[in-house]
């Protein structure tokens, strides 16, 4: 029988507003939604001495060994999931596959929470829908997405603050930060719609950001219903007690309930980033149904050069290029 399990994936681009989705999910009294420690691939290089999902065909659950259960253990943001390192090796003992053990981790992430149902917030996994989806067929995929050009702007402030984080991993983010941030959102906005539209609609669904900070009880109701559980009002109470009057902290940190015009790239980004991020991405914009503000033309010629660039760069890291 196919595992509870996890039970749902949310996914997208670094600063759309993952965060924000998985706190109010997390705060459903029947689902535990663990917060970015993406552990579910890298240990397989303790499996095959290459990038996780090099050479790992869709569908393939690597048999368990000794040694991905201590890659596991070891990994850096596993601790994220709150779980003991003695509940790994129960978990482990059970299992003969890596993907078993995956499962089973959920399982216990949900029974630590009191909860029957657990999931994971990982952005990334937007470029890896496929495995997820071979690995899991009931998982349920969520994916938040937000103007590429507000996202922009909070990843070049991320960066700035934090260092190589996001689009500031790629050497191309030197020679021009708002280029960067432009493919890098396209990339996996495109990655995420093109494998979950595959999915279909009781497995897929994609939230906006604006409506979600915007318009936020009918947003979750509907996410609630696409999750199959019955809407709880606590969900948007998330924040009480955490929210914290600090302006110099991010709004993730001061743990603000949804709030719209956290950053409008209107007023923080110029006409001539306007129009670049527009040649490089305004497509898929229009396509989202958010409107243009340049036709881009005077900046096709340098996009161009910039895109060929990203590709080598995006594909050389593993990633999957759209089509």
């Amino acid at each position: 029988m196919a595992r509870t399990n996890p039970c749902v994936f949310i996914v997208g681009c670094a600063r759309s507003g993952t965060t924000l989705l998985q706190r109010i999910l997390d705060c459903h009294p029947d689902l535990a939604v663990a917060n970015d420690s993406h552990f579910i691939f890298e240990p397989i290089t303790a499996y095959r001495p290459l990038h996780a999902l090099e050479g790992l065909a869709i569908g393939e659950d690597p048999p368990l060994t000794v040694e991905m259960i201590a890659a596991l253990r070891s990994y850096r943001t596993f601790p994220r999931t709150g779980l003991d390192p003695a509940i790994v090796d129960r978990a482990a003992a059970g299992e003969t596959s890596w993907f078993g053990l995956v499962g089973a981790l959920y399982d216990e992430l949900a029974r630590g929470r009191g909860k029957r149902l657990a999931g994971e917030k990982s952005g990334r996994y937007a470029n890896t829908i496929p495995h997820l989806h071979a690995a899991f067929p009931r998982a349920r995929f969520i994916h938040i997405i937000r103007d590429g050009r507000d996202v922009a702007l909070s990843a070049m402030q991320w960066v700035a603050k934090r260092g190589q984080r996001g689009p500031g991993r790629f050497s191309l983010y030197q020679r021009s930060p708002l280029a960067t941030c432009a493919l890098w959102w396209s990339d996996y906005v495109r990655n995420g719609r093109r494998d979950g539209a595959g999915l279909g609609a009781n497995l897929y669904h994609e939230v906006r950001y604006e409506e979600l900070t915007g318009q936020p009880e009918p947003t979750v109701r509907r996410l609630a219903d696409f999750l199959a559980l019955p809407y709880a009002p606590e969900m948007l109470r998330f924040h009480e007690g955490k929210t914290r009057e600090d302006d110099e902290l991010s709004s993730k940190k001061r743990w603000l309930p949804p709030t719209p015009g956290l950053r409008d790239w209107r007023a923080g980004m110029g006409r001539s980033d306007v129009a670049l991020f527009e040649a490089l991405a305004g497509d898929l914009l229009l396509e989202l149904g958010y409107q243009r503000a340049t036709d881009g033309a005077a900046q096709i010629s340098q996009g161009s050069e910039y895109r060929a660039l990203w590709r080598k760069e995006f594909d050389a890291a593993g990633n999957r290029a759209p089509t």
